[in-house]
């Protein structure tokens, strides 16, 4: 009896949202590209008095990289209003920021959750004259630590 083919495909990366909770306006959500999902841990190597032949290899706590969001520039973003307060004026207001990625009927199939996150960096892409293209911002946040669910 012949096996059953699996019909199953790994998703696809290009329909996901983006929610700052607390942040509100018409275009806040709408990023071009999301990166920074990793987390990993890095053993740390710890010596045993008499014992030569191999080192203890112990986990450490988890090590979060930094969200990177990249957008076309919204003007008069609350968003960027807020980024700019943590950067410049060293105001520092955690937000909650969830990433779900979307199948085609707009429905989550992936939630990722960020917790305590702030801005780190707000990057401007060059300007000029002779390409015409679109300004791109890149907001990029440190987080204490997320949670996929889903």
């Amino acid at each position: 009896m012949p096996l059953p083919i699996s019909t199953y495909y790994p998703p696809t990366g290009f329909y996901f949202k983006v929610a700052f909770v607390g942040i509100f306006g018409m275009h806040e959500g709408n990023f071009s590209e999301v990166n920074g999902l990793s987390v990993s841990i890095t053993p740390e190597e710890v010596k045993e008095g008499g014992e030569n032949r191999f080192t203890h290899r112990l986990p450490s706590p988890p090590r979060y990289g930094n969200l990177v969001l990249r957008r076309g520039m919204v003007l008069d973003s609350p968003l960027i209003i807020w980024a700019q307060q943590c950067i410049n004026e060293f105001t520092i207001k955690p937000k909650t920021i969830i990433v779900q990625l979307l199948e085609e009927n707009a429905m989550p199939i992936a939630i990722w959750s960020f917790f305590n996150a702030y801005a780190v960096k707000l990057d401007y892409s060059g300007l000029t004259a002779r390409e015409g293209q679109i300004v791109i911002e890149t907001l990029e946040l440190a987080y204490d630590f997320f949670e996929k669910t889903l």
